[in-house]
């Protein structure tokens, strides 16, 4: 068998998705995502002008081989363009393999671990009587741990709080400029206890709750914020300082017992090296959207199970149907699962991207199609073509660019 053909889709039904398409001579076909938010089309000429090209030919079962050859052949290794060209070749080969066997994905990474895979939905709200009716609907929906979020006293945009639509999905505001949202770490460090606090007296102790802190602490903050939100018994407090200097999360782990969460803008096992060794995380955050595929994250986690680390794959509304579907087959398969962020996807997407993969009482199961269980309707993608949009940029008080 040889790969004929390497399309790269692009298509924007609410939101830019990126998608690589590859043909086999035996009429295979295999679906990869290559979505970065807001900087899409470097991806897409990254994969149309450098990788497609040397795919043509290719057996499409030497799956780790073209890895390998995409990573270390190109030289100029890691960084996220680069990273999620390779991401949407790898699981687009493992689709191809799958069906060429006849099985869904999670059989050829060894089976189920599990029957169902556990989620965790978004709530958010501009104040806490909001945030708290956004709790409620997550319960309803079935979810069995909440994100929580909130707006904060004094500012206008804060990060976590967005419009949805009658889906509960979140809307994205498409604009040639990024939304510039505003900050003050004062303001929020007094705020969160007092959010969880509302949260924790109206919902009880039982129900596992999450913050993510979004890289916006310095590591001393980040300190206090997890050892303030100790007597709430987070699930996890999730980046809460820019990890990619990891000696920082020394100071944050000996200041708390809280859980933390860390990876999600992460690309290779090369940022986790110290976090994992160390045991100074909880929880690996990365997508396979974002770290190259199947193959490298099954390696991470497998790594992290040394250590008693957990995967928690990295699952908002920009990463697109396919890297959900690839996502959670390897949610059933690992061992060290810990719970797989799911904020689905608007009606129109779930067209464009027909997929196998069921949410039902709060939980995920990808199906038993052969492959990764998704379609692309690519007449469907094509009336949707792609928009300019940004993700939001964030400044201070004084106008000083701090992290978003």
């Amino acid at each position: 068998m040889k790969i004929v053909d390497a399309k790269v889709v692009v298509t924007s039904p609410g939101r830019n998705f990126v998608t690589l398409k590859l043909t086999t001579d035996e009429g295979l076909t295999g679906l990869g995502d290559a979505t970065l938010n807001g900087r899409e089309l470097a991806v897409v000429s990254y994969l149309t002008d450098h990788v497609a090209p040397l795919l043509i030919g290719l057996d499409p079962h030497r799956v780790e081989d073209t890895w390998q050859s995409l990573y270390r052949g190109a030289y100029w290794r890691r960084g996220p363009v680069t990273m999620a060209a390779i991401a949407a070749v790898d699981v687009a080969l493992w689709d191809i393999k799958a069906k060429a066997a006849g099985l869904p994905l999670y059989q050829l990474l060894g089976g189920a671990s599990r029957e169902r895979i556990g989620t965790y939905g978004h709530a958010n709200g501009r104040d806490v009587p909001e945030l708290l009716d956004s709790v409620r609907a997550r319960l309803a929906e079935g979810y069995p741990a909440v994100r929580i979020q909130s707006g904060i006293p004094g500012l206008k945009a804060v990060y976590g709080v967005t419009d949805t639509d009658d889906t509960g999905a979140a809307v994205l505001h498409q604009q040639a400029r990024p939304l510039v949202e505003d900050w003050d770490t004062a303001a929020y460090l007094r705020h969160v206890p007092a959010v969880f606090e509302a949260v924790r007296a109206e919902f009880g102790a039982e129900l596992p709750l999450l913050h993510d802190a979004h890289h916006r602490l310095t590591p001393i903050q980040a300190a206090r914020l997890g050892k303030d939100l100790e007597p709430y018994r987070p699930f996890w407090l999730e980046d809460c300082t820019p990890a990619e200097n990891q000696e920082a999360l020394r100071l944050v782990r000996r200041s708390t017992t809280t859980p933390l969460a860390v990876g999600e803008v992460f690309n290779t096992v090369y940022d986790y090296q110290a976090l994992i060794t160390e045991q100074l995380i909880d929880y690996v955050r990365s997508a396979v959207t974002h770290f190259g595929g199947v193959t490298p994250l099954r390696k991470l986690f497998d790594f992290a199970a040394q250590y008693q680390i957990r995967s928690a794959i990295h699952g908002p509304e920009d990463i697109s149907p396919v890297g959900m579907a690839a996502a959670v087959h390897l949610d059933l398969a690992v061992h060290n699962f810990g719970i797989q962020e799911y904020s689905g996807h608007s009606p129109l997407t779930d067209a464009v991207f027909r997929h196998a993969y069921t949410f039902t009482d709060g939980h995920l199961h990808p199906g038993e199609e052969p492959g990764i269980g998704v379609e692309l309707d690519e007449e469907l993608a094509a009336a949707h073509p792609y928009a300019a949009a940004y993700l939001p940029v964030n400044r201070l008080h004084d106008g000083t660019v701090h992290d978003w």
